[in-house]
C-alpha cells in the first residue's frame, strides 16, 4: 500500500514523535515500506548567529543527525529500510519538499491538540496537510 513513509521529528522534542514512529514502524512491517526520518533545524538568522557560539548551527546539525540515528536504530525494521535526513529551514516547507524529494507516498506525523492560537495563525500540521504531495496521517498528541 505505502512504499515510502516520511516521519518528521522535531529535534527539540523527539519524544513527541513516538506515536508517529510506532505507526510508521507498524506500517513498514505490514507493507514492507521504507521509512524516511526527517528533522528540520530552524535557520539561524545572521543577527542572531553573531550572538551564538561559533559553529552553533553545524553542531546542532551533527547532534540532530545523531538523534535521528538513535531513533532509526529503535524502529526495529532493519537499517536497509530506514533513511534519515536533517534539513535547515522552515518546518512546513522542508517537510513538503522532503516528501517530494524522497518520493514519499505517506507522511505520518504527530500534532498538538489545537488551541485558540492555532485557529488564528495555523499550525505546521495544518499547512502540511493542505500542501503535501501525498497522503498525510496526523496523530493527535497528548498536549
Amino acid at each position: 500500500m505505502f512504499k515510502k513513509i516520511l516521519v518528521p521529528i522535531d529535534p527539540a522534542e523527539p519524544a513527541f514523535a513516538e506515536d508517529a514512529l510506532a505507526k510508521a514502524g507498524q506500517l513498514a512491517k505490514d507493507y514492507k515500506s521504507k521509512v524516511h526520518l526527517l528533522a528540520v533545524c530552524p535557520e539561524v538568522q545572521s543577527f542572531v548567529a553573531s550572538q551564538l557560539p561559533k559553529g552553533f548551527q553545524e553542531k546542532e546539525i551533527v547532534e540532530t543527525k545523531s538523534m535521528l540515528q538513535g531513533v532509526a536504530d529503535k524502529l526495529g525494521i532493519g537499517s536497509d529500510l530506514v533513511s534519515a535526513e536533517v534539513r535547515v529551514g522552515v518546518v512546513d516547507s522542508e517537510v513538503i519538499d522532503a516528501a517530494k524529494d524522497s518520493g514519499s507516498d505517506l507522511i505520518v506525523m504527530t500534532s498538538h491538540k489545537p488551541g485558540l492560537s492555532t485557529y488564528f495563525i495555523g499550525s505546521h500540521a495544518a499547512h502540511i496537510v493542505r500542501h503535501a504531495p501525498c497522503s498525510v496521517m496526523v496523530l493527535r498528541g497528548e498536549a
